[in-house]
């Protein structure tokens, strides 16, 4: 996705972390310019499939894949005191994924209510919608799924779980008719599905928590650059570029500086965010939600 874009925003960079290695396309893109990378993945599918398909790179010591979650990048052995040039995020999900019906991250007919993307989640889709409180619901259907009748489809949801547990896509897809009414269909399903998958694997308060941790990772010149699907990501990384490149994050009115910042860690490089050319779109029409916005630290 955006694999030329992300190219020439990482261009001057020799080490690149992948945070989200997914299928490998964009590690593969980066090692065919010439650049070290190492790339992390908590699904560790894809951690074999990537090693096969990079086992090239790797035996050069070009690549490097490492099993884990970038939201926990300091905990991780493998990247120690590592710093990089470039730092490369491709949020949400991957296309193998999706494909795979038994790991239940789509709406297909029969399919597991699962959607953990690693062993770290704590908890499947199924258990979740069993087991979180209406409020929790409400929460998740609103926030993460931009949806206006969260309230009734969070009570549909705990009215039809108080009669039998919520095990497959089918059960979510009903209660979402239920609360909806019948002219519901795919890209509601696809939206509210999502934004289950966002909650199983805490996607937002790990993007959350990770970026200022991958900022500190950036050698000084360092671009970061992330590839957001979803509104609630694209604004976080929006409003993290814009505040580390202020002198100060205090609030206009505020009569005295208490932030700590008396100057721009970086600079926005990306006035707006880049979006996929229709030729992409046409080809991969998960690419029309795409935005992809760099930062550059200070050089010193």
């Amino acid at each position: 996705m955006l694999a030329t874009e992300v190219l020439a925003l990482l261009e001057g960079c020799q080490s690149v972390l992948d945070g989200t290695l997914g299928g490998g396309g964009h590690s593969q893109a980066l090692l065919e310019a010439g650049k070290r990378v190492i790339a992390l993945d908590r699904d560790p599918q894809a951690i074999t499939v990537a090693n096969g398909r990079l086992a090239s790179w790797q035996r050069e010591g070009q690549f490097q894949a490492v099993e884990g979650n970038y939201a926990g990048t300091n905990h991780l052995p493998a990247l120690a005191g590592v710093t990089f040039d470039g730092i490369l995020l491709d949020l949400g999900i991957s296309s193998h994924q999706v494909d795979d019906s038994a790991r239940g991250f789509s709406f297909r007919e029969g399919a597991p209510l699962d959607m953990r993307m690693g062993s770290d989640a704590d908890r499947d889709a199924a258990q979740l919608l069993n087991e979180a409180s209406e409020e929790e619901i409400v929460h998740l259907f609103r926030s993460y799924g931009d949806e206006p009748k969260a309230a009734r489809l969070a009570h549909e949801v705990v009215r039809r779980r108080a009669n039998r547990p919520f095990l497959t896509s089918d059960d979510l897809v009903g209660a979402i008719r239920g609360a909806l009414g019948a002219r519901s269909g795919a890209g509601d399903f696809a939206r509210l599905f999502q934004a289950v998958r966002i909650a199983v694997n805490e996607e937002l308060t790990g993007l959350e928590r990770a970026l200022p941790m991958l900022r500190d990772r950036l050698a000084p010149g360092g671009v970061m650059a992330v590839i957001a699907y979803h509104s609630g990501e694209d604004r976080l990384v929006k409003h993290a570029f814009r505040d580390w490149s202020q002198a100060c994050t205090c609030p206009p009115k505020q009569p005295f500086c208490n932030c700590g910042s008396d100057h721009a860690l970086g600079a926005v490089i990306t006035r707006r965010a880049i979006i996929a050319q229709p030729h992409e779109t046409a080809r991969n029409p998960r690419a029309r939600s795409a935005r992809l916005r760099g930062w550059r630290r200070n050089a010193a």
